[in-house]
């Protein structure tokens, strides 16, 4: 049987498909982003017999390519009742999308580094560990002198208990300035340090010595924070030197068997290989480096290996004559001025970590300049291990070395502003004033 014209009284069979079936949801999306479109509306069929339904008026204005036929009531036909869509559009008008509701959700609380309580915690851990370690060098120190006597005799064990909490404290701010797991490494840091206290011998105090100049070291450089202006970047420095000079105490107190020479080599090794990696992610690989920045990275690493190897071919192999001079004037020095500065401090170790913090509050390249900073924070670590060395020589040869090594930083800013910084007081100021690569701060997660 041939399918109803579209002039029957039926309607065509077209017609009551599309009545039949709800809106297209395409269709309803694309009427939402399209206002200007008139709505549609279904027709009034002109033949309509007078039994027919009562239906809504039609829109002022129709478009025909969308014209759905009317149904009748006389022939009933079941009309989809689970879509709203559906009803409207055989009430006679075509329903407007309802827009999408957007729920804000409260944004969560962001921390910028850990929980305020675990920080103060770990922070007084270090703080009651220096405390211990300082107390047990004092009553050593005084302990010749016959008019104190034993009054402020420390307890035996004090330094061993100081210096597993320094290290362990140390262990935990350096997994969570890196992103690492505080926890295990707090964990494994004194399981160390008490095995050697227990145990004792010459491995285990020796390894745990070596450990805690790594560590502290490392975080020497780590809790840095990029500096604007080069007085910022000194302050930087005197923050590393300070890590470092509390990681020295912590080392003494495990009592290491060693030879110097080869304890001061491996740590250094050590640390650098640790700094290198962490700085490899936070200096996003050696393609961030850029030309300037693998000409100096060369420079360093080659000043680095010079002077080590240096160091060591001429105490190996050296002329005697030439051996006897430079020792000479090492010892007259020092007896001068009370000590003798560290070489490498002096000439890598701080000028690089002054220079990559001021670097820092620019481009991220110069995490790879701050890892130089071992070369700095290794040996002022190392500087108590030598049974030959006071406490007070130890310290004087920290300060000129600190001293000097902050001059030739400061140089080294003065420099690379003249080079690659604006010209003039204004510019620098401006330069100072505007905004800068931010970054997590001093306890925070890098």
């Amino acid at each position: 049987m041939p399918s109803p014209s579209s002039d029957s009284p039926r309607g065509s069979s077209r017609g009551k498909r599309a009545a039949e079936r709800p809106p297209s949801r395409l269709r309803l999306r694309r009427k939402a982003h399209t206002p200007d479109a008139p709505p549609t509306a279904r027709p009034e069929p002109s033949d309509a017999p007078a039994s027919a339904a009562p239906v809504a008026p039609p829109a002022p204005t129709r478009t025909p390519a969308a014209e759905p036929a009317v149904t009748r009531a006389s022939e009933p036909v079941s009309e989809p009742v689970s879509e709203p869509a559906a009803e409207s559009t055989t009430s006679g008008a075509t329903a407007e999308p309802t827009p999408p509701v957007t729920t804000t959700e409260p944004e969560a609380t962001v921390h910028d580094g850990p929980r305020r309580s675990l920080l103060v915690l770990w922070l007084g851990v270090l703080v009651v560990g220096a405390v211990a370690l300082g107390w047990s060098a004092l009553s050593g120190a005084v302990g010749d002198i016959p008019a104190l006597g034993d009054t402020s005799a420390a307890p035996p064990w004090l330094d061993g208990a100081g210096a597993a909490a320094v290290v362990t404290a140390l262990s935990w701010l350096l997994a969570t300035r890196t992103a690492g797991r505080a926890v295990v490494s707090a964990g494994l840091a004194l399981v160390l340090a008490v095995a050697s206290l227990l145990v004792g011998g010459r491995v285990l105090p020796t390894g745990a010595a070596v450990m805690t100049c790594v560590v502290g070291s490392v975080y020497a450089v780590m809790v840095t924070v990029p500096a604007i202006t080069g007085w910022k970047a000194m302050r930087e420095g005197l923050v590393a030197t300070l890590v470092a000079a509390v990681t020295a105490f912590a080392a003494v107190g495990f009592e290491p068997t060693v030879a110097i020479e080869r304890f001061e080599i491996v740590s250094l090794l050590l640390a650098l290989v640790l700094v290198l990696a962490i700085v490899y992610r936070l200096g996003a690989g050696l393609h961030g480096l850029g030309r300037r920045g693998l000409i100096v990275v060369a420079i360093g690493l080659g000043v680095l290996v010079a002077t080590l190897a240096y160091a060591e071919l001429l105490r190996r192999y050296g002329a005697q004559s030439f051996v006897s001079s430079v020792l000479d004037f090492a010892d007259s020095t020092a007896a001068r001025i009370g000590a003798f500065p560290r070489p490498l401090v002096v000439l890598l170790g701080i000028p690089a970590l002054v220079w990559g913090t001021h670097v820092r509050a620019r481009r991220r390249q110069g995490w790879w300049f701050c890892a130089f900073g071992v070369a700095a924070t290794v040996p002022l670590a190392t500087g108590l291990v030598s049974p030959d060395t006071s406490y007070l020589e130890a310290g004087l040869r920290a300060a000129y070395s600190l001293v000097l090594g902050l001059v030739l930083g400061w140089l080294v800013i003065r420099v690379d502003l003249a080079l690659t910084g604006p010209k003039g007081r204004g510019g620098r100021r401006a330069e100072e004033a505007g905004p800068h690569r931010p970054e997590p701060s001093r306890f925070a997660e890098l």
